[in-house]
């Protein structure tokens, strides 16, 4: 883009006369009108240079300071008067006002006409935006190339800072380095110290598409630093990172760079979908081997092999984790932003857990926006490692993860099992407050069916079935409760029983005869045992 400056530099405008200081001809220029109306301002575009006779000032010359006022509010590139027509000379307090605000007033020689200045004047600007949108093309149509022959990122962003001549730095949804020029091999510091300046600044990556800002650069002075989403997603893009954008060389204008930012966009996208190609085979192997393990007629299948691409190996420890992505109020009813985030959460603890948990792999859940994390080795500070990568990835997004863990399991036919008790893990967080992000299973036993019953009906359960033995108070009704239940626990085996009881034998079969006349029932009737055994369980103290 040309300045008024660089116009009237031109040998063929040297008879244009600037009236005011040269600093005031730094003005861009976009445009140039003819005019003999006063009220031009309502009209024109910024940054346009006015041509004008000033025809309708020539008796009253003080009214041009109404126009200049009006073209300052219009940000206009400058006025051009043409003298000798109308105005023989231009009025000294016009110039002067005009200097005071700094807006620049040219005097144009009454030999020239306006109608060919302005052409000529036209002509050069629009050379210039003609050989920048020249450039810009030819930019779009080399990358579009490196496109068609899939060419690296790495390789599209060194060819990229090599052309424009600066640093380009690309960050991804994380806002990590994933991509950088050759220039950082030249310089004190590397890509990351300036991502992290870019990140520590308020107001960076908050929704705007593109910004610039300044930083301190490596000799810890202050430089500009310009940043363009890159959108492969509505929510989470990439960010192309230029710095010292001022210093980028003619004719790479904003046009050129946002049609690199496009191609880039492509090449981005297609290579998001390549790699959700991917995870879709594996999210549909894990779908067929839960279903297939949990069908009552399996026949042997060699898991193992089926999954050596995905990342399974022989192992005498298989644990399941469940993986789910909390939505807050704000984005509980965005359903875009929640597949987004998950595959985001997905792809964070794809790359970060094989650094803290060895032979780890991961699986979407098709249909959800959940995830599954397989372990196949002994990790005892499992819920650390979890907790720790949930961290990091909240450091850098705002996303809070919770975790559901299954038992440990032998044999790899049993992953089904530990995935089954990883998602009721979860389910029942769901209904904690202020709960660990990670939950882990519990074996239930048949307690756990009277969980939902009221105490009352507990204890009218335990009174049915133990008479006197079941909130005993006498010293031997307690005695006699505590060998019922030892001896049940021993499955009726009264040397066992005596061992642990430190009695006789004859004491035990006493003991025991005693408890069938109050019960007035067969302590060893496999059904009178079982409702006994449940009796005895939910009659223990601080739970009927």
């Amino acid at each position: 883009m040309k300045t008024l400056a660089d116009l009237l530099a031109v040998p063929r405008f040297s008879n244009l006369q600037l009236l005011t200081p040269s600093v005031t001809a730094e003005r861009m220029v976009e445009s140039i009108e003819i005019t003999e109306t006063p009220d031009i301002a309502h009209y024109i575009p910024e940054d346009t240079f006015i041509l004008t006779t000033a025809m309708v000032y020539q008796h009253n010359q003080q009214e041009l300071c109404t126009l200049i006022d009006s073209l300052i509010a219009k940000n206009a590139a400058g006025l051009g008067i043409k003298v000798g027509r109308f105005l023989d000379e231009i009025d000294p307090t016009v110039i002067a006002y005009a200097a005071t605000q700094k807006f620049p007033l040219v005097e144009v020689p009454a030999t020239m006409p306006l109608g060919r200045l302005m052409h000529q004047l036209l002509n050069l600007v629009w050379h210039t935006k003609t050989e920048q949108l020249s450039y810009a093309l030819d930019i779009q149509k080399r990358f579009s190339a490196s496109l068609m022959k899939d060419v690296s990122i790495a390789r599209f962003i060194a060819d990229f800072g090599q052309m424009v001549n600066t640093p380009i730095i690309l960050l991804n949804p994380f806002k990590k380095v994933i991509a950088h020029s050759k220039h950082f091999t030249r310089m004190s510091k590397p890509a990351e110290y300036y991502a992290h300046q870019l990140t520590q600044k308020n107001g960076v990556f908050t929704g705007e598409k593109s910004g610039a800002i300044p930083i301190t650069d490596l000799h810890e002075k202050t430089s500009q630093i310009s940043y363009y989403a890159i959108e492969t997603t509505t929510y989470f893009p990439y960010y192309l990172v230029i710095l010292n954008p001022e210093a980028i060389p003619y004719p790479v204008s904003e046009f050129a760079l946002e049609q690199a930012a496009l191609v880039l966009s492509f090449m981005l996208y297609k290579n998001h979908k390549i790699q959700e190609s991917l995870e879709d085979i594996k999210s549909d192997f894990w779908t067929r081997m839960i279903e297939y393990q949990q069908s009552t007629k399996q026949q042997p299948k060699e898991w193992l092999e089926l999954g050596k691409a995905h990342g399974l190996v022989k192992a005498r420890h298989y644990r399941v984790i469940y993986g789910v992505c909390q939505p807050s109020q704000n984005t509980q009813a965005k359903v875009k932003y929640q597949q987004e985030e998950s595959a985001l959460a997905y792809t964070w603890f794809s790359e970060q857990l094989p650094h803290r948990i060895k032979d780890v792999c991961l699986f979407q859940l098709k249909g959800t926006n959940h995830f599954a994390i397989l372990t196949q080795h002994k990790c005892d500070p499992l819920a650390n490692h979890l907790i720790e990568t949930a961290n990091d990835l909240a450091a850098c997004l705002p996303c809070d993860i919770a975790f559901g863990v299954g038992s440990v399991y032998e044999s790899i036919d049993d992953i089904a099992s530990s995935f089954i008790e990883a998602k009721t893990a979860y389910e029942e967080r769901k209904g904690q407050l202020h709960t660990s992000p990670v939950s882990f299973y519990h074996q239930k036993g048949m307690r756990s069916l009277f969980e939902k019953m009221s105490p009352e009906d507990i204890h009218y359960f335990c009174r049915t079935i133990l008479n006197e033995l079941a909130f005993p108070d006498e010293d031997n009704m307690i005695e006699l409760r505590k060998t019922l239940s030892c001896y049940l626990d021993f499955q009726c085996e009264i040397t066992r029983t005596a061992k642990a009881l430190f009695v006789h034998r004859n004491t035990i079969k006493y003991r025991i005869e005693q408890c069938q006349k109050l019960l007035g029932k067969n302590v060893h009737d496999p059904a009178v045992s079982l409702d006994l055994r449940l009796a005895l369980a939910l009659s223990e103290e601080g739970y009927a």
